[in-house]
């Protein structure tokens, strides 16, 4: 069975265009190495996807968080449309094992890069959206990311390290954090960068990863953390404990899969068992089930045979 039957038969979505979802799966290296097998990579879908996932998601904010200002509905969207968010929902589909990927990017761990993550569960969505229809796609988005939707986790805890540690420092003493690059090792391919994160000359945290932005948001994930436990030992003679948690957040957990930290996996990314039709009815204000019964319901086109741009030796 090829990537995308499987993925369908683990939706349990009436997809009715196999070659649109097989096409989601196709990474950019997948294509290079294999030109005469794929009819095109995963971009355009993936930006067509961006636009669904972040209406589906500022919708259903919109409508469930009555109480919430602009303010904190952008937080809460961003955290979840967030290349970490994004990964997040797609570990849940267990999406990485469906992916077609070069050679060289499956072996560098392509498979659990948020990036890349992130990028075909847009896709997927994009698929979706074409073969399905607006309501079917953004019914499938809410409805994998209920926990999110539904989360009370405090503001402070909805931004990333680099953007909660800038805020704290400026509030505290009217610095921001300077980010220095330490260290670089490795092959092009597979680097690793070190960087220290300082404030007043002091540094605070140090944090590597396979991107210099990962890096940076590793060094502030430990400077808060830093931080926290300064404030554990000193009160607030010397720090702020009230005001550092009013950033770090009420539950003080500075969960690191919120910054995409690579290979982490956190206790809500649970895996994906079956999805329930059914739930498609959570979009708000919509109704996504009877969408996709009518989909279903509506020709012979979900049961044609489609023809198989990718050889089944190959997966």
């Amino acid at each position: 069975m090829r990537p995308a039957a499987a993925l369908a038969e683990r939706l349990g979505l009436p997809v009715r265009d196999l070659d649109l979802l097989q096409q989601a799966l196709i990474h950019s290296s997948y294509l290079h190495e294999h030109r005469d097998l794929a009819a095109g990579h995963n971009e355009r879908l993936e930006f067509l996807g961006d636009s669904v996932v972040s209406l589906a998601i500022s919708d259903a904010l919109y409508r469930r968080r009555s109480d919430d200002d602009e303010g904190v509905l952008s937080a809460r969207r961003a955290s979840i449309v967030s290349t970490a968010g994004l990964s997040r929902l797609a570990h849940r589909l267990e999406l990485g094992s469906y992916l077609l990927l070069g050679e060289g990017e499956s072996q560098r761990g392509g498979r659990r890069r948020p990036v890349l993550l992130a990028s075909a569960f847009e896709a997927v969505v994009g698929a979706l959206y074409l073969d399905l229809g607006y309501d079917a796609a953004s019914g499938f988005v809410t409805a994998l990311a209920a926990p999110e939707l539904t989360s009370d986790r405090p503001l402070g805890a909805l931004k990333s390290p680099k953007s909660r540690l800038q805020e704290y420092t400026q509030r505290l003493s009217g610095e921001r954090p300077q980010y220095r690059l330490v260290d670089a090792v490795g092959p092009d391919h597979d680097k690793v960068f070190r960087v220290e994160v300082a404030v007043g000359g002091l540094v605070i945290g140090v944090g590597e990863g396979h991107s210099r932005r990962i890096a940076e948001t590793s060094a502030a994930a430990q400077a808060i953390e830093g931080l926290r436990r300064t404030s554990e030992h000193l009160g607030s003679e010397r720090i702020d404990a009230a005001e550092l948690a009013s950033f770090l957040g009420a539950e003080g957990d500075d969960d690191p899969t919120d910054w995409g930290a690579p290979g982490v996996q956190s206790a809500t990314d649970e895996p994906w068992t079956e999805f329930d039709i059914d739930v498609l009815d959570l979009a708000p204000g919509g109704h996504a089930a009877d969408a996709v019964e009518g989909v279903a319901a509506d020709g012979s086109a979900a049961d044609a045979p489609i023809a198989d741009p990718i050889r089944a030796s190959d997966q």
